[in-house]
């Protein structure tokens, strides 16, 4: 049996948020749904499908795990890599974080 080569460069932390997605193009936004989130990295459902290659921007949380200990909002410049057919209507995407925004905290 063969096994894949894991070609990550940092661990990715299982992670289910809720993440919005929008390509570089200025196209409707998307809702979307995190399956594990690195530095480099990000793996999300999304009900409609993307195109390998699209730059995209992702707007979501990152946990205490990948900052220094607290949670923040960023805004990620993304390329997606890879799009799965998953389970039901969704469509698994895994993007590579090209470049990452800390947003400003919005109070309550």
């Amino acid at each position: 049996m063969i096994s894949k080569i894991d070609r990550r460069s940092r661990g990715r932390i299982v992670t289910r948020l809720p993440v919005r997605v929008r390509s570089s193009a200025g196209n409707a936004e998307l809702s979307a749904q995190t399956r594990d989130v690195s530095t480099n990295g990000v793996f999300f459902y999304a009900e409609a499908p993307l195109v390998e290659g699209l730059d995209v921007e992702l707007i979501l949380i990152l946990p205490p795990e990948l900052t220094s200990g607290e949670k923040c909002w960023v805004c990620c410049h993304a390329r997606i890599l890879r799009v799965e057919r998953g389970l039901g209507k969704d469509f698994g995407v895994a993007a590579e974080i090209r470049k990452i925004d800390i947003l400003p905290e919005i109070p309550a």
